[in-house]
């Protein structure tokens, strides 16, 4: 099911394919590289669409994301996906790194604004000699190489955006420039994903847009998360999550059930298929499969 640099996710999808993909991020040390890579082993049975590497803040891992893509490029089947920022890099640099990827054979590429070092929340300052919009290293990426380009999509609202309509004509733009799918921010209510998704159809845009899933296995942790990127975590699921306070093992099954049941409501729903935020550990992922019958 791995896509190669001729084909691409709109083409699979349109088939009638659902897109199962995954996110890592770029290892710190040796011994988080050896958890990465079982992660992936782990995983690569599945036979996910692609595989997708974030890239550190203000481009501080852009040597590790090129490593890893371009050692899933080589050693696996998979189709690897390396994430790409406008943050702290000058318009030269970018154009170097996108013929980075070309050279270590990656072809697909997570053109992001990307956030400043002090979050999403924080006043964006462009880099001088850089770029100010996502839309811009789209239409780079687009002109630049024979890329297959993915980007970001936000169903509760990027926290920068005046309204959901306008969050929403954004994510047009970036299809109008050469995007051919995007994948979601986590959210947790079926029906922030299927308005965002409404709104983009309703400009005649009907880009795959994939559902990030994250679940919720620390409800402390995944709240600053949310508070930081603007998703809210809804009142029936933290009582359902602290129900099961003071036992572990059954807050996280139940965090697992609740990502589960999610992902049943949007695959019912119509979605194309679903993104799993990792963390670089393939157990959560595989236990939600497990909920939803997917076998290797």
């Amino acid at each position: 099911m791995s896509t190669h640099r001729g084909r691409g996710m709109a083409e699979l999808i349109h088939e009638g394919r659902r897109s199962f993909s995954f996110e890592f991020f770029p290892p710190r040390d040796e011994a988080g590289e050896a958890q990465l890579w079982q992660a992936i082993q782990d995983l690569e049975p599945y036979e996910p669409t692609f595989v997708s590497v974030t890239y550190g803040a203000g481009g501080s891992s852009r040597d590790t994301t090129i490593r890893v893509t371009s050692r899933i490029a080589r050693e696996t089947s998979m189709t690897p996906m390396a994430h790409l920022t406008c943050v702290g890099h000058t318009r030269e640099e970018l154009e170097h790194i996108l013929d980075s990827y070309i050279e270590a054979g990656v072809h697909h590429v997570m053109a992001l604004r990307g956030d400043p070092s002090e979050g999403p929340r924080a006043a964006w300052t462009p880099t001088e000699g850089g770029l100010n919009y996502a839309t811009e290293l789209v239409e780079m990426a687009h002109s630049r190489g024979d890329f297959r380009i993915g980007v970001a999509a936000f169903p509760e609202g990027h926290p920068s955006a005046e309204s959901l309509d306008q969050d929403a004509e954004v994510l047009v733009a970036k299809a109008r420039a050469g995007a051919e799918f995007a994948v979601t921010q986590m959210f947790f209510r079926s029906e922030d994903y299927f308005g965002l998704v409404e709104r983009v159809r309703a400009h005649g845009v009907d880009m795959p847009i994939l559902p990030g899933i994250m679940p919720i296995l620390n409800l402390a942790a995944i709240r600053r998360q949310g508070e930081l990127i603007g998703t809210d975590v809804p009142d029936d699921i933290v009582a359902r999550i602290a129900a099961k306070d003071g036992d572990p093992v059954a807050m996280r099954a139940e965090g697992i059930a609740i990502a589960g049941e999610l992902c049943e409501e949007l695959l019912a729903g119509g979605a194309p298929g679903l993104h799993f935020y990792t963390l670089n550990r393939s157990k959560a992922t595989r236990e939600i499969f497990e909920h939803l019958k997917i076998t290797v």
